[in-house]
């Protein structure tokens, strides 16, 4: 999936310039400095398109393998006039991403790539969770009043429920992203920007033997297949519901197996191609 956490950047630039307007009727004072950087950044992005690619998948190697994958590229026109803050925001990326024992790969100034692995659906869920909601853990106290009016609320969830059926495993993935306070509304109603042309978001699923969607709600997002591989263009502004099936190989099913296996071989070469113990003592006595 291409998720943005530049969320953290663009949320305030798109609550700043929600506020604009609010603003040029009012007596209030001025911005800061920095969110008159930022509100210039979002001003900027309304006149380029996909000033943002986020590309956020998971790929299972089995029920006992995988990894979180995050690929990360941004426009040169934009690092030019927000550069400072942006590489801080990809700095911060790194940090979480060590924190979680993934490994980064620096592509270039404006790109970068990460993976998280993970072990079973349980710390995969933890791991997200970590990595999207670094705050998410500090008390109410923790976070200024100023930010929680500057930054709008994105709500992400993602569960893994897993049934182990000896030699296979029934995975059911539910992710949920309300991306709707990324449209930037005006006081009157009115959308002022579509968030798709500045963001460009998906999200993937690479599994060994594919995947079956399930749609039950309005807000599903129909995906595009490529071989095994499951990939959904989430969109800025709606509430994006992804709800999908899939089967992995149990390592330790099928190690139980050749356990057996194992043992049954050696029982049957015993008795079929040795003498009987029994009879072997009852000769020498």
């Amino acid at each position: 999936m291409k998720w943005s956490i530049f969320q953290n950047n663009n949320r305030r630039c798109i609550a700043k310039h929600a506020e604009r307007e609010n603003y040029q009727r009012s007596s209030a004072t001025g911005c800061g400095s920095k969110s008159i950087i930022l509100c210039t950044v979002l001003l900027i992005c309304l006149f380029l398109s996909g000033c943002v690619k986020y590309d956020l998948g998971v790929n299972f190697d089995n029920s006992n393998h995988g990894e979180l994958v995050q690929h990360i590229k941004l426009e040169e026109r934009l690092l030019s006039f927000s550069g400072d803050s942006v590489y801080e925001w990809l700095n911060s990326i790194e940090r979480r991403a060590r924190k979680l024992e993934g490994k980064i790969r620096r592509l270039s100034k404006e790109e970068i790539f990460v993976s998280i692995p993970f072990n079973n659906g349980r710390e995969l869920q933890t791991k997200f969770n970590e990595f999207f909601h670094p705050n998410g853990t500090q008390k109410p106290g923790a976070v200024s009043n100023e930010s929680n009016e500057e930054l709008p609320k994105i709500e992400s969830n993602i569960l893994l429920f897993q049934n182990n059926f000896l030699l296979l495993v029934r995975n059911r993935l539910i992710y949920d992203l309300d991306l709707r306070s990324l449209g930037v509304i005006s006081s009157n109603g009115s959308v002022l920007s579509n968030p798709g042309s500045i963001l460009d978001l998906e999200f993937g699923l690479n599994t060994p033997w594919g995947a079956k969607t399930v749609e039950k709600t309005e807000n599903a997002i129909v995906p595009e297949k490529n071989g095994n591989q499951l990939v959904w263009r989430l969109k800025p502004g709606e509430l994006n519901h992804i709800e999908v099936v899939f089967w992995l190989p149990s390592p330790l099913g099928f190690g139980t197996l050749f356990i057996i296996l194992f043992v049954l071989g050696g029982l049957y070469l015993r008795y079929s191609f040795m003498p009987d113990p029994r009879v072997q003592f009852a000769s020498k006595g």
